[in-house]
């Protein structure tokens, strides 16, 4: 009885390239898996535009933080959408919306100001509600600075060797401030994954919301935020009882505008924080942004009384 015979080289080869490429793809699968579980996967956050043209912007929690302090350091000051949109260009351009520790000599921040220039101390600058409101002093005594180009205006801020660089990023720049001012109602998502080094907790939205809009953020006509411990919505039947800041919006125009678009902005404000301060639900208006399942989208909430759900921007919080 002959042998059986061994493959041939040919045949070999053609194994050992199927093994090695299934191997590859199991490692790929592995990797996406985690980068799903652990949230480290980026970007995470989403802004498009309010008017159905298809334009959009992806991009961090760590950048949707920042973002959000800038635009509220802005409109907290009474400056205009345009002077919103000049700052995150710019903060785009010097920094990637990253506050980082290094830069040209001895830049630094958002913004890479330079303490060496009078921008203020290596700790003033790393902090961004500083920072965005040095930038913003600075941007006021422009003339004119609504009407200018934005690298013109943003250069004549930063003197920067590159004032052209600015321009690139006008369009993703006038995506976030129309939805952080809160004049693009729920244009602004996130994933809202938990970080593992932020802090949630009432206590710890309130401070951060004064932190970027101000004291007055928490009384508005002459009622305090309050903390309760809401119902699961009938829309989120595994939302978990957790701790909650509602949040009334003034019924006359505040710095940022209309009542309706100082809601949208506190509420825009709110998701992007979510990961940081583990936020797990905001609701405005008849709206409702949820992380889990349907993070990526504002769906209606199914609240009874629309009118009461207007007058307040609720936030959730919860692991």
């Amino acid at each position: 009885m002959p042998e059986p015979s061994s493959p041939t080289p040919k045949r070999r080869g053609r194994l050992l390239r199927f093994g090695a490429a299934f191997v590859v793809l199991l490692a790929v699968a592995g990797y996406l898996v985690v980068q799903y579980l652990t949230g480290s996967g980026a970007p995470r956050c989403r802004v498009v535009s309010g008017k159905d043209d298809g334009a959009s912007y992806e991009f961090t929690p760590e950048q949707a933080v920042n973002a959000a302090t800038i635009t509220a350091v802005g409109t907290t000051r009474g400056m205009s959408e345009r002077a919103v949109t000049i700052a995150l260009a710019t903060a785009l351009q010097e920094s990637g919306l990253r506050n980082i520790e290094h830069g040209d000599r001895d830049s630094l921040g958002l913004f890479q100001q330079r303490p060496s220039q009078g921008w203020g101390t290596r700790k003033q600058i790393m902090d961004p509600t500083y920072a965005a409101g040095v930038f913003y002093e600075h941007l006021a005594k422009v003339p004119d600075y609504a009407e200018l180009p934005l690298t013109v205006a943003a250069q004549r801020v930063q003197r920067s060797g590159y004032p052209e660089a600015y321009a690139k990023h006008e369009p993703d720049a006038t995506l976030l401030a129309a939805a952080l001012t809160g004049r693009a109602a729920a244009t602004l998502t996130c994933e809202g994954r938990p970080e593992p080094t932020g802090t949630g907790g009432p206590d710890a939205v309130r401070a951060a919301l004064v932190r970027d809009f101000g004291r007055d953020v928490l009384q508005t006509a002459g009622a305090q935020v309050s903390t309760a411990r809401p119902s699961p919505s009938p829309t989120d039947t595994a939302q978990p009882v957790a701790d909650a800041v509602t949040i009334p919006v003034p019924r006359k125009a505040g710095a940022s505008g209309s009542a309706r678009q100082r809601g949208w902005e506190l509420a825009h404000w709110a998701v992007a924080n979510s990961s940081a301060l583990h936020i797990a639900r905001v609701s405005f208006e008849g709206r409702v942004w949820s992380r889990g399942g349907f993070a990526n989208e504002w769906r209606t909430s199914g609240e009874t009384d629309a009118k009461a759900s207007a007058a307040a921007v609720h936030i959730v919080t919860g692991q």
